[in-house]
């Protein structure tokens, strides 16, 4: 019986360690408009794409892409405009 109790304790004591990392590892950090171009980049861009230079493309290029990609990824028109411009920043 003692087995059992500690054992039941452990177990609860476990799944609610779980459950607090999960709600906090989950809760964002910080806000989008706080967050730079270069962090929504890494963020939303590189989960489907190579890493490529900014200076692969032209600004107006860039535009277009971002544009597109707004769409696409379904990114907010905040999050767009802060990854295109630090994209031109490199040309």
């Amino acid at each position: 019986m003692k087995f059992i109790k500690k054992y039941m304790v452990n177990l609860i004591l476990g799944l609610g360690f779980f459950a607090v990392l999960t709600i906090v590892g989950c809760a964002s950090t910080t806000n989008i408009v706080d967050r730079s171009g270069a962090q929504l980049w890494g963020e939303n861009c590189a989960r489907c794409h190579n890493i490529r230079p900014p200076q692969s493309l032209t600004d107006a290029q860039w535009e277009v892409a971002g544009m597109h990609m707004r769409t696409r990824a379904n990114l907010s028109g905040i999050v767009t405009r802060k990854i295109i411009d630090f994209l031109k920043t490199a040309n």
